[in-house]
C-alpha cells in the first residue's frame, strides 16, 4: 500500500506537469508565437488575434505598411476589411 501511495505522489505532478506543458505548447504554436528567441525581419506580421470558438477567430495582419482585418476559420479565410478604405482602426 505504501508503495502505492509513494508512486502516485510521483506520477500525479509528473503527469499534471506535462499536460500542463503540452497545453501551454499547444496555445504558443496556435498563436503563430515563434519558440526560438531569433527574430528575423518579416513582410507578413500578425497584429493581433481574438478567438472567437472553436476552429475560429479574427485576426489583424499588417503586410505592406497596410493592417488587413481577416477572419479564419476551418472553411478558409476572408479578408473583412483594410484601414486604407478607413474602415477600421487597429489601435
Amino acid at each position: 500500500m505504501f508503495e502505492y501511495i509513494l508512486r502516485l505522489l510521483i506520477l500525479l505532478p509528473l503527469i499534471g506537469g506535462m499536460a500542463w506543458g503540452s497545453l501551454w505548447l499547444w496555445k504558443r504554436v496556435q498563436m503563430g508565437v515563434p519558440l526560438t528567441g531569433a527574430k528575423r525581419p518579416r513582410a507578413v506580421e500578425m497584429v493581433d488575434v481574438l478567438p472567437l470558438g472553436p476552429g475560429s477567430k479574427l485576426a489583424v495582419v499588417e503586410f505592406g505598411g497596410q493592417q488587413i482585418l481577416i477572419a479564419v476559420s476551418r472553411g478558409g479565410i476572408t479578408r473583412l476589411a483594410d484601414n486604407s478604405e478607413g474602415d477600421f482602426h487597429a489601435d
